[in-house]
């Protein structure tokens, strides 16, 4: 473990030493031991931190912190946006129009309205994995409730055009939900300018803990969805249970970190990502997928051709890299996002997505460029009749 360079910040973030210090502090605390929904002195004490923490997350994304609802992460987060928003807002009507190249726990969501009888619209992005605003009003109908797009697509790091998509759902009257896990702490987010009414944040995406997320919920447009669990009147009846103080108190931090950082971190990772681009495709045969112009600063993801994906993977075993989403990479199937942006089962199959992060280095990245290059170099004498398929 030692000895792996790791370019899986996509996957998931170490804990910032600071958010780490937060966390343990409180659980050695009274504060960490009290039940923060008691009415009892360390009861309320604890209630407090929560609420500080709140008000962090809201100050990320410029929202109210009435306006946050705690989850245990990006994916409770899409489900609760998603299905309880469709079902709560169903007496105006059912259906829902989403993308293709959306993470598992969007898709899966809408898979579940469909099994409830709702219709689901699954649009295709362009080549470059971009959503032609044109395209989502052209999918607009008297039935339609919700629109759910991610801000940045978590494989290929494109980031499409929230604002415009949510200067459409206002003109048309529908919900805007934006998964944000990818995007939260390295692109500038505004909740209120980008017309968004639901958004998905997860702390490990941005170097706090796992297992604490929210879910923002515009307090004018949206004050309410059905929840999906039941119990105490925590969170105001959406989400029950007893909320874990220190880790919502380290996804606090965590924010509160990342928005300190917006104006170095994306800058030195962007910097980071074209270097590591630039030294990769002087490969012949890696192929950038997604958008050259419009991308995050810290994923890249390539395909390779004339090697087998299997055997890429393993020969890359020195480098903590993915060849997709985290969330499906157990599934043995070729990314469905990369099919969707048109490439074949075999490129699709031979992707990597490096992620980079705060800890990332010029030398580690060099380091692994010069594996990368040994291993396809020595894979491709090995299968030389391997298809080499263009762009």
């Amino acid at each position: 473990m030692a000895d792996s360079i790791y370019l899986d910040y996509a996957a998931s973030t170490p804990v910032d030493p600071d958010v780490a210090a937060r966390i343990s502090a409180l659980l050695k605390s009274q504060l960490g031991a009290a039940n923060p929904s008691a009415t009892h002195r360390p009861g309320r004490a604890a209630a407090a931190v929560i609420e500080h923490a709140r008000q962090q997350v809201a100050d990320l994304i410029g929202a109210q912190a009435g306006e946050i609802v705690w989850t245990s992460g990006a994916t409770e987060s899409d489900n609760l946006a998603i299905i309880g928003a469709a079902h709560f807002q169903q007496g105006r009507g059912r259906h829902v129009i989403t993308s293709t190249t959306e993470h598992p726990a969007v898709l899966e969501s809408c898979r579940a309205l469909e099994r409830d009888g709702f219709k689901v619209t699954y649009l295709r992005p362009d080549d470059a994995g971009l959503l032609d605003p044109d395209i989502v009003a052209a999918a607009v109908t008297a039935d339609t409730i919700l629109l759910s797009v991610m801000h940045v697509n978590n494989e290929t790091g494109v980031v499409q055009d929230i604002a415009a998509l949510g200067a459409l759902c206002r003109e048309h009257d529908l919900l805007f939900h934006v998964d944000a896990a990818q995007s939260a702490g390295r692109l500038p987010i505004d909740v209120k300018a980008q017309a968004i009414d639901l958004l998905s944040l997860s702390a490990h995406k941005m170097y706090g803990p796992k297992g604490a997320g929210a879910l923002f919920l515009d307090a004018d447009r949206c004050r309410r969805v059905e929840p999906l669990q039941f119990g105490g009147a925590q969170e105001r009846g959406l989400r029950p249970g007893t909320l874990p103080t220190h880790q919502l108190a380290g996804m606090g931090q965590a924010c509160e970190l990342a928005r300190q950082r917006l104006a170095t971190d994306p800058p030195a990772q962007a910097q980071l990502r074209d270097h590591l681009w630039s030294q990769l495709q002087t490969l012949p045969g890696v192929l950038l997928n997604g958008s050259a112009r419009q991308r995050v600063c810290h994923i890249l993801n390539v395909s390779v051709t004339g090697v087998e994906g299997e055997s890429l993977r393993l020969a890359l075993r020195e480098l903590a890299i993915s060849s997709g989403s985290a969330c499906a990479s157990d599934s043995g199937e070729p990314s469905a996002v990369l099919k969707s942006l048109g490439r074949s089962d075999q490129l699709a199959e031979a992707s990597l997505r490096f992620s980079l992060g705060r800890g990332t280095t010029m030398a580690e990245l060099d380091r692994a460029v010069a594996i990368f290059r040994r291993e396809v170099t020595r894979l491709r004498a090995l299968a030389p009749t391997l298809p080499d398929e263009a762009a």
